[in-house]
């Protein structure tokens, strides 16, 4: 067999991943060493390298990714038969900055063609977006859309209502949650005008919602009290009427790639994963950072057992005891709840080649490459600074990502081992992190990140970073093209 059969990250790993399905009995060649598979391994999956002893680390990308919880023979299938977690709850944590400075290969000068905002933020898009308070309005929401849309192709990117079940019967801070969420959507800079449509008697009371939208954005905001109008869609089209008139105004930019803020975010993982789209993610997190622009991780839960290289990358003791208590009180809610903190791969990860949660961690904080960390923001803040920010959310593919179009994010770069059609209300470039995937779903993938193992990272990197540019610069991605736009809420407190 050839070298690229198999897989080794790092020269500490005690296993491989199988880039290709592989019989029992086959010979397999890593560097000068040759390896007998004892058993069939599936793509994507792990072989041992060596033998390990029962309750013996298990190590992948140079990091226990857990213990052996049987005899591992070399050739062996390593995966949840012969594989355990070893993550438990809240942890002390010491600060132990990274001092060393991170190779920052050359960077061509690249721009893309923004949507300059008046207050200097800029956006990849140029639409009116139309939320509504509470679920009661939700369809409402989408008539005045659906009608405004229709009416005004063409003056301005879209026109879309982003519809969810709450905002009624909610208290304290799960009610403040919905809230600073849709206040964060209303400030994305791609939505250049916004509708909020209420009901009247809903917890999450427009007046509120308007006072956690900064003065200067809430020049184009237009609120819908439904009790209150005669004819409620009538009333909202003609509101949607007026911003079209001042967004469509608007001209693109030439802006260079510090303007850009990007959420990274994976959902569907498998083996190759940490292997190819997540680094490949990170390669280019880097380059928009070290350009002065911006990038985001969010899904807390997933970040577990590779939380310290984070924390190293801390910008200092403040930021690095933000991300502790975000962790921790991660981990703590999860705890408070009765489930362990490492309820997590999912069954289409360990489908993919994924034991552990240690391991999925090990690969998804790769799409933040090796930028230091310069904020924290708790769910439901924007960002403040450029550079890394930490963002609190679950991993839920929607709820995350809802988060960081909130957040500021007026992209999201999404790696899925899986597939998935969902799309977000900020263009979500879909990356498979193999090459049958994007073969299999063209309709769903934008770019594959295969071509690492084939063509190498420089490749792939200046590859991506084309699609990512034109997609800032207006060409649609596959989930705007199959009108894919949606939002998830993060319910967690009491209904009433």
């Amino acid at each position: 067999m050839t070298e690229s059969a198999i897989i080794r990250i790092t020269p500490e790993d005690s296993v491989a991943t199988v880039l290709r399905d592989v019989a029992a009995g086959e010979l397999l060649t890593i560097g000068e060493a040759k390896l007998v598979a004892a058993e069939a391994v599936p793509a994507g999956h792990k072989i041992a390298l060596a033998p390990i002893r029962a309750g013996e680390p298990v190590i992948k990308f140079g990091y226990p990714i857990g213990t052996a919880s049987a005899a591992i023979a070399a050739g062996d299938h390593v995966h949840s038969h012969n594989l355990a977690t070893a993550l438990t709850g809240a942890r002390d944590y010491r600060f132990v900055p990274d001092t060393r400075q991170p190779a920052k290969p050359e960077q061509p000068a690249r721009g893309f063609e923004g949507y300059v905002r008046a207050d200097g933020r800029v956006a990849t898009r140029n639409e009116i977006w139309i939320l509504p308070t509470v679920g009661c309005v939700a369809r409402t929401a989408e008539k005045i859309a659906a009608i405004a849309h229709a009416r005004h192709r063409g003056a301005v990117d879209g026109i879309y209502a982003f519809t969810h079940p709450f905002g009624c019967s909610q208290l304290g801070d799960d009610l403040e949650n919905t809230r600073s969420t849709l206040a964060g959507l209303a400030s994305n800079p791609n939505a250049a005008g916004v509708l909020i449509v209420g009901l009247g008697c809903e917890s999450n009371q427009t007046a509120a919602l308007l006072d956690a939208i900064a003065p200067e954005i809430r020049r184009n905001v237009r609120v819908l009290g439904a009790q209150e109008a005669g004819d409620e869609v009538a009333e909202g089209v003609a509101l949607v009427d007026a911003l079209v008139a001042t967004a469509s105004l608007a001209q693109r930019t030439t802006v260079a790639l510090d303007k850009l803020v990007i959420g990274v975010k994976c959902g569907g993982s498998d083996g190759y994963s940490g292997l190819t789209a997540n680094p490949l993610v990170g390669r280019i997190s880097d380059a928009v950072t070290d350009a002065g622009g911006g990038a985001i991780l969010t899904e807390i839960p997933e970040i577990f057992g590779a939380e310290e290289l984070l924390m190293r990358r801390a910008a200092d003791k403040h930021v690095f005891g933000a991300t502790v208590a975000l962790v921790n009180g991660f981990k703590q809610y999860f705890l408070a709840h009765g489930e362990p903190v490492s309820e997590n791969p999912s069954p289409g990860n360990i489908a993919g080649g994924i034991t552990t949660l240690e391991e999925k961690s090990l690969g998804a904080v790769q799409k933040a490459g090796h930028a230091r960390v310069t904020d924290v923001r708790l769910y439901g803040e924007r960002i403040r600074r450029s550079g890394l920010t930490l963002l609190e959310a679950p991993g839920n593919d929607a709820v995350s990502s809802t988060a960081l179009a909130a957040a500021g994010a007026t992209m999201i770069l999404f790696t899925t081992g899986r597939g998935t059609p969902l799309g977000f209300p900020v263009p979500t470039i879909k990356i498979a992190s193999n090459s049958e995937l994007a073969r299999r779903k063209p309709g769903w993938i934008d770019f594959d990140a295969g071509i690492v193992l084939t063509r190498g990272f420089d490749v792939a990197t200046e590859a991506l970073l084309d699609v990512m540019l034109a997609a800032a610069s207006g060409a649609p991605t596959a989930a705007e093209r199959n009108d894919e736009r949606e939002i998830a809420l993060w319910k967690r407190g009491v209904t009433l």
